[in-house]
């Protein structure tokens, strides 16, 4: 039976209490029952009134409890789609973020959302159809971050849509749209813009960082595509951010409430980000308030409807000491059950066309292919040296494949990701490409000193008990979380390598509450330092010799984690390892290490040797960069970077293999810029290929075997070296992202190669453009190359008059377009008088007379490696006086 049936109507509550009693509600009710909109504003309001002050305060935190007297069911309003449904087991996992950035598709971003969003409405039904409804089963979902990639060091820049405002503005937009739907009345996801405002690491910091921009890069940078998503998307959540904001922490900030509600005509409601609340009040963050009841206050006060963390409790007390009036808190609360009024969480079943999405939709073939086609669409080719590629895979023999990230699923997925049933990572996808070729693989280094090349713990070194005489460990399987009474099954398992997703290990145990316990002896035949880690979703421990090795409870970051121990040479090991699935919908349990390799290197080499040809997988790895992460490793720091190197491990490789004189290519998947500026130099192949998702493997052997001609574009600049721009810290934009950088980059943002030329011509451009006034650009574009291909168009304003608080350069426009060969197309565009502004002392948008210069092309008009014909430009002149906007 349908989860809707469980529920009575919020209509009937609030009408049972108020009929006979008020001609308002009576109005109301007539006006909808004659076909009018529901007004779900006044039904909570009426449902409010109903509630106790504890009621109230219940209802405020992300996991909001049921309150069975109004037959209002248990809410966890927690929920991901970055790029899929993220944590909830089975989905459509698309490229990280930035990677959908690299497309610089409008129309495929739509799609992809609409996927999403079919994928969510058709999990979401399915829970509630079993009564469940904890974290990451609802429809109110902390998606898209939104925030400027302004520094390649920050961790989380992989989640954003990089460096330009207006990008990620125009991205974000569809996005939203897709994610919220089309109904006139119900909302079929709300989507959450985030982290409001100004931020964007130091990971270490985000909990006690004051950021001070000043007017211009406010309004220039930070919030631009905040107010678009607002205006135009009709986003329906904001999440503050963790770092103050001129001296006030974001989620208690009066200042930024004013301007989302009064200046921007923002309607929704405002979610903090989890345990900010908190940090109002802990030892070494804000600490502008005493503890969590005057914290709660002044957040509430200021506008944070919905606390994701413990603090908002205290409002019970906050009320009763007069912190705070219950009717403030009213507001609130009414902001939060419009929402799932919206979202169609209490309507009758089939009001809401979207509760009849069928669960089948979720990894079907058809979103399978359009993860592949997104892939595709991401990919950027960085460098083509005498046209190495496309290889021709009927001439290919022999190939090796080589690195860490070759075969890795981790860096297929990115973070903040669910779980596809059909993952193809590059090794696989070449060696479906080349079915009649020897493909060899070998991962050659470590992505980097001090993280492990991780591989389940063999049976050769685990053991039941001392004697040794039985291989593999004693498992205890339990149907509850806690280990209690006696295990439901008793096996020997010989290696723990488990993936079961939302199955159960055994037929007669639930798929999603229950606990395994593994025991016995681990003994190594070579004395030698070890890495000892483990991954499971829910929780899991180590122990080793009866010490608690490492222990993990996070369902809201699962990633590996490990730690390196000294291990002798034939000495028993008393090992045991413990996981819990607690109420999630992916399962996994594994037991990993790292023995000590010295030959990596060498067996890269040697089948290197004898390839026709190598392809290197190196970059980075979810494992290295993240949010907020405890990271071991030289070059990395709390989920940042300290520099945008490739690590030396992988540098020191790919030297060696480049002196092999062999055709190489070098496929770079990372989730930010990286300096390669050797690589640049001396690898004539090079393909950026992020964090892919689930089809990453077959759209990187689809561009390097040319059935498929890349087209993406770098949402991000990358620079030669950290040191060519500001400190991390420095929240200036003078210096950061290819509107205020003055230097030479390795590779500048919009840059991006094809198998094919086009050519642009008949640019038009009034002479003189009014002040105040919108105008129009027209271009014709060309495919003059052999071969189909679909090519980024890219229009820039360029002000040379701008001071150095605004930028010289900007994106105004872009279109992603499809040619055959010989095709020509002509494009209009229809320029926003805004794009030609900037921002005086006085925080005011002004429009100045004067000269500047409008190009369009595949590229920034100042790239030299683009071809020639590839970018058009005109100058124009702005008449009158300066106009303020």
């Amino acid at each position: 039976m349908k989860f809707f049936k469980h529920v009575l109507l919020f209509v009937s509550i609030a009408g049972i209490i108020t009929a006979c009693s008020d001609a308002k509600s009576e109005n109301s009710n007539n006006q909808q029952n004659e076909g009018a909109p529901p007004n779900f504003e006044l039904k909570a309001k009426e449902l409010v009134a109903t509630m106790t002050l504890e009621e109230k305060v219940s209802q405020m935190s992300y996991e909001s409890p049921a309150i069975e007297r109004l037959n209002i069911p248990e809410y966890n309003w927690w929920n991901e789609c970055l790029h899929g449904v993220g944590r909830a087991g089975k989905a459509t996992v698309f490229p990280q973020a930035i990677g959908l950035a690299a497309m610089f598709d409008k129309d495929q971003m739509s799609k992809i959302s609409e996927i999403i969003s079919d994928e969510a409405r058709a999990k979401h039904h399915e829970f509630a159809s079993r009564g469940k409804r904890g974290i990451y089963q609802g429809l109110t979902y902390w998606t898209p971050n939104i925030n400027i990639f302004r520094d390649p060091r920050w961790g989380r820049g992989m989640e954003t849509y990089g460096e330009d405002p207006y990008l990620a503005g125009e991205l974000a937009v569809r996005f939203i749209k897709g994610l919220q739907g089309d109904d006139p009345n119900y909302l079929k996801l709300v989507a959450t813009a985030k982290h409001f405002a100004v931020h964007s690491g130091p990971e270490i910091d985000r909990h006690r960082f004051n950021a001070v921009p000043s007017a211009q890069d406010f309004l220039n940078t930070y919030s631009p595509h905040f107010e678009k998503v607002v205006k135009q998307a009709g986003v329906y959540s904001i999440m503050c951010a963790y770092n103050s904001y001129n001296g006030q922490p974001c989620c208690g900030n009066q200042e930024l409430n004013d301007l989302l509600r009064n200046d921007w005509g923002f309607n929704g409601y405002i979610v903090s980000d989890c345990w900010a609340i908190k940090d109002f009040y802990d030892k070494g963050a804000h600490e502008i308030s005493d503890d969590a009841k005057e914290a709660s206050a002044i957040a509430v006060k200021a506008g944070t409807d919905l606390n994701c963390g413990d603090s908002y409790p205290s409002l019970v007390a906050a009320v009763k000491d007069g912190l705070i009036t219950e009717e403030e808190l009213n507001v609130s609360l009414e902001r939060l059950i419009v929402a799932r009024l919206k979202l169609g969480l209490f309507a009758p079943e089939g009001a809401v066309k979207y509760e009849n999405i069928p669960y089948d939709v979720v990894d079907s073939e058809k979103h399978r292919l359009a993860a592949l086609e997104t892939a595709r669409k991401s990919m950027v080719l960085l460098k083509n040296e005498n046209n190495t590629l496309p290889l021709d895979k009927n001439r290919i023999k022999k190939i090796a494949v080589i690195g860490s990230n070759a075969n890795d699923l981790e860096v297929l997925l990115g973070n903040y990701n669910g779980y596809p049933t059909e993952p193809i990572t590059p090794l696989k996808g070449i060696q479906q490409k080349l079915p009649n070729a020897e493909v060899s693989y070998a991962v050659g280094c470590k992505l980097a000193e001090g993280l492990p090349v991780f591989e389940a713990i063999p049976n050769s070194v685990l053991f039941t008990d001392d004697s040794k005489k039985i291989k593999g460990l004693s498992a205890e399987y339990y149907d509850n979380i806690d280990f209690k009474g006696d295990p439901k099954h008793k096996r020997i398992d010989e290696i723990v390598d488990f993936t079961w997703g939302n199955k159960p290990p055994f037929d007669d145990m639930g798929y999603d509450k229950y606990s395994v316990r593994w025991t016995g002896v681990l003994s190594v035949d070579q004395t030698g330092n070890y890495a000892l880690g483990g991954e499971a979703f829910s929780s899991m421990k180590m122990y080793l010799d009866g010490r608690l090795l490492m222990s993990r409870d996070d369902v809201h970051h699962p990633k590996k984690i490990y730690e390196y121990v000294k291990l002798e040479a034939g000495k028993n090991y008393d090992i045991r390892f413990e996981c819990i699935q607690d109420n999630t919908e992916h399962s996994i349990m594994r037991l990993l290490w790292e023995s000590p390799k010295e030959n990596l290197g060498e067996e890269a080499l040697t089948i290197a040797k004898n390839a026709d040809a190598v392809i290197l997988c190196m970059g980075i790895s979810p494992l290295l960069e993240g949010e907020e992460m405890k990271v071991k490793v030289d070059g990395f720091s709390g989920g940042d970077r300290v520099n945008t190197k490739l690590p030396k491990t992988q540098a020191q490789l790919i030297k060696k293999i480049q002196a092999l004189g062999k055709p190489t290519i070098l496929v770079l998947l990372n989730g930010s810029a990286l300096s390669i500026n050797w690589e640049n130099e001396n690898i004539p192949a090079i393909i950026e290929a992020w964090y892919p998702g689930q089809a990453g493997g077959t759209a990187i052997a689809d561009v390097i075997f040319g059935d498929y001609n890349p087209a993406g574009r770098l949402p991000v600049t990358f620079y030669k070296d950290i040191n060519d721009i500001p400190a991390f810290s420095n929240y200036d934009m003078s210096g950061k992202t290819y509107r205020y950088f003055k230097g030479t980059p390795l590779y500048e943002f919009g840059y991006g190669l094809s198998y094919t030329n086009f050519k642009y011509s008949n640019l038009k451009i009034p002479n003189t453009i009014e002040s105040g006034n919108n105008f129009t650009v027209e271009v014709e574009v060309e495919n003059v190359g052999a071969l189909d291909g679909e090519e980024v168009v890219q229009l820039y304003i360029q002000n040379p008059n701008a001071d150095t608080f605004n930028p010289h350069k900007t994106l105004a426009a872009f279109e992603r377009l499809f040619f055959k060969p010989g095709e020509k197309k002509i494009l209009t565009f229809e320029i926003d008088k805004e794009q030609l502004s900037v921002v005086n002392m006085k925080g005011e948008k002004i429009i100045q007379p004067g000269a500047y210069e409008i190009s369009v092309g595949g590229a920034q008009p100042s790239d030299e490696r683009m071809r020639k014909g590839s970018v058009v430009k005109k100058k124009v002149t702005i008449s009158r006086n300066a106009t303020k906007i």
